[in-house]
């Protein structure tokens, strides 16, 4: 609520106010002690043996009375710039980072119908975020038939989103390979990978434009393609009833709508597209069950011929699935169908179902 979102800017703001003023009082008192000393030695100067003319005198009380101020300039400007200088050594991490693999190939650049079946072969393959930090999957080994349906579940950490980012070569394998179609997806440029498969993310990604920008950003559809699209999403509709339909406005992130309408919109862009390899990474996680059953529905009558992959967080959408990979540490702990799953009551994936269903209690 907006007295909760105060309340949290409060929280944030009042320290920062307390220990400016603290600041202040402390460097007031060093700069009247220096005053201080300053006016003695010019009141005991004549008793010195190095005494000072009155002129010197007030010369030198006049710029102890400027101390304080260039205190607080100093230490302040100081501050500032330990804050900045953030930014600086940011700028020089990011010059040095190494770049990602080259985005097209002219060596090894995949058929235009590539991949046609949407088989994966995935074969002892490790991955890490970055050189130097442990595994996030390790010797993974799986081969999914074009066309099956997959559930990936697994605990928080397990290297669910992990898989689906290895997919995408958002990060490199640190051994083993995935193999699409009979093709690496090492050899080929990442643009031509990515382009080729379609992932539905849990935060759904739409941009400030129109609704038809935001379906088909390269103009490559045509208006009755997109409204086929938005009919399969189930927003046809709701379109409808907008003044300009199609070129409705849609604001950053897609805030003039809500969150449940943004993944369908998120659904309608992936149906445009046709690709044989669909990943969904938790992209119900965050919709009520209305708007989950609408994409459940969409997934099963149009990909039926296509190869998904579902990062689920309700198990039950998962359960006429054609295979279940249940990860764990990630490794591949468990790997069948959901009725052998099921059957096995000391499987992972039978006690994650019942704890689901004690949740819901």
């Amino acid at each position: 609520t907006s007295e909760n979102k105060v309340d949290t800017l409060i929280r944030c703001r009042y320290p920062n106010v307390v220990s400016n003023r603290w600041l202040a009082v402390r460097l007031e008192f060093i700069g009247n002690c220096v005053i201080l000393f300053a006016a003695l030695f010019a009141a005991l100067s004549k008793e010195l043996v190095w005494g000072i003319s009155a002129g010197l005198v007030g010369v030198s009380v006049t710029y102890a009375l400027q101390v304080t101020d260039v205190l607080n300039f100093v230490v302040r400007q100081m501050s500032v710039l330990e804050a900045n200088i953030v930014s600086v050594e940011r700028v020089a991490e990011y010059t040095e980072m190494p770049n990602e693999a080259e985005w097209v190939s002219e060596t090894s650049k995949p058929p235009a119908n590539w991949p046609s079946e949407g088989a994966v072969t995935i074969a002892n393959y490790s991955t890490r975020y970055r050189p130097g930090l442990d595994l996030v999957l390790r010797g993974i080994t799986a081969r999914v038939k074009s066309g099956e349906k997959i559930g990936i579940v697994g605990r928080t950490g397990a290297g669910k989103s992990s898989f689906a980012l290895a997919l995408f070569r958002m990060i490199e394998p640190a051994g083993g390979s995935i193999s699409i179609d009979g093709r690496e997806t090492t050899t080929m440029g990442l643009h031509d990978l990515r382009k080729r498969l379609t992932i539905i993310p849990q935060e759904p990604v739409l941009f400030s434009g129109s609704l038809r920008f935001n379906l088909d950003p390269f103009g490559d559809y045509s208006d009755e393609q997109l409204w086929r699209a938005l009919q399969l999403a189930h927003l046809e509709t709701f379109i409808k009833t907008l003044p300009t339909g199609l070129d409705h406005a849609i604001s950053e992130s897609g805030e003039n709508i809500s969150v449940g309408q943004r993944q369908l919109v998120c659904l309608a862009r992936a149906t445009l597209r046709s690709s044989k390899i669909l990943v969904l990474d938790e992209a119900t996680a965050a919709v009520d069950l209305t708007t989950d059953n609408l994409i459940q529905a969409t997934i099963r009558n149009h990909f039926k011929d296509c190869t998904v992959f579902t990062i689920a967080h309700r198990l039950n959408t998962i359960l006429d699935y054609d295979r279940i990979m249940v990860l764990e540490q990630g490794e591949i702990a468990e790997m069948d169908t959901p009725a052998n799953l099921m059957a096995d009551k000391t499987s992972i994936f039978s006690r994650m179902l019942e704890d689901a269903e004690n949740e819901s209690k």
